[in-house]
């Protein structure tokens, strides 16, 4: 794309060429459409308008150093979709529907992937909703998987930089046992009173702790948190957590590099324990953290301006093999043949 300024491209949505669509009506899945529209027709009392039935995926493609177009983990998000799908008792899409779906959303918009050195990528979102009119709460009978990409650029711009997160134990993420495992976008909307007011006070993000017992912390805004320390890597396992794939991806490589690896409850108190913390997800991979202010009782918790080394190399690592730098002994990426 001659005309696409790939460096100032920020975590936005940039219109691209073609969008798939697949229909699941009368029992059973259609054929992939394609698509250049940007719009989805709706019935106005469409399932998904009124009870939130709903969900989504994230996933991104990388042109490589070898010039070669790769999906990272996409049957990953393939089976977190199924499983966000079973909880919403919505109809399940196979993995191979996902992943076909993926790849021909990447070859379609082949132009806009990002050149290789940019730092920018192309981000793919899956989205299946319930689509047949519904007036009573019920299971959705009809639905419509739909996945669009953009592109999009580095998230650090300048260099991976330490923010600053407010932990907030006043508002809650996800209740136990509701939907905080799966993918939904009730989770998001719950999550965006707290997140504004944080950025008002001069915070990049939140940090929410459990529900229930309100002792131990849970996920850091839309990404999950982990800590580091005494050749460790530690990361909070609750049912209100969502599995986030880059922290399994990140928990394997730490493993790699000589970390041992706890996933565990994390008590709010041994923040202070640890000499490195970080969130992470698909779009910034690790957003290290500088410091934690416990909003409720002033509490402090300092890891450095600068980036802690273990995070560095994770970093790094999970970086070469998505741009096709290192050796994926993984497996984690599939080449798009374009």
């Amino acid at each position: 794309m001659e005309n696409l300024d790939w460096a100032s491209l920020g975590f936005n949505y940039t219109k691209t060429d073609w969008n798939v669509r697949c229909s699941f009506r009368d029992g059973k899945w259609g054929e992939l459409e394609f698509s250049d529209s940007e719009y989805i027709p709706m019935h106005i009392s469409a399932a998904c308008l009124h009870y939130g039935l709903e969900l989504f995926e994230g996933l991104k493609a990388f042109r490589g150093a070898d010039g070669k177009v790769r999906l990272f983990r996409a049957e990953e998000n393939a089976k977190r979709m199924q499983a966000s799908a079973r909880k919403l008792c919505l109809p399940v899409p196979s993995i191979e529907l996902f992943v076909e779906a993926c790849e021909e959303v990447v070859r379609r918009n082949e132009r806009f992937i990002p050149p290789y050195g940019t730092g920018a990528s192309f981000y793919l979102r899956p989205l299946l909703i319930g689509s047949n009119a519904v007036l009573g709460v019920r299971p959705a009978t009809e639905a419509t998987l739909i996945v669009f990409g953009t592109p999009v650029g580095a998230y650090f711009k300048e260099g991976i930089k330490p923010i600053s997160v407010l932990l907030d134990r006043e508002f809650d993420r996800a209740a136990p046992r509701g939907t905080g495992e799966v993918k939904v976008g009730g989770n998001y909307a719950s999550s965006i009173y707290s997140g504004e007011r944080a950025h008002k006070a001069g915070f990049s993000n939140v940090l929410y702790v459990d529900a229930a017992e309100r002792k131990y912390i849970e996920e850091c805004g839309a990404a999950n948190f982990f800590g580091i320390k005494d050749g460790c890597y530690v990361t909070p396992k609750s049912g209100s957590i969502l599995p986030s794939i880059t922290n399994k991806s990140l928990r394997q490589l730490a493993e790699h590099l000589g970390l041992k690896v706890e996933e565990r409850a994390v008590p709010i108190e041994e923040l202070s324990t640890f000499e490195e913390a970080g969130a992470c997800g698909t779009a910034a991979v690790i957003s290290p953290i500088g410091k934690i202010v416990d909003m409720q009782t002033g509490d402090i918790y300092n890891f450095g301006n600068e980036v802690g080394e273990w995070s560095m190399k994770m970093y790094n690592a999970l970086q070469d093999i998505q741009y096709g730098r290192a050796e994926d002994v993984f497996g984690w990426t599939r080449e798009v043949v374009l």
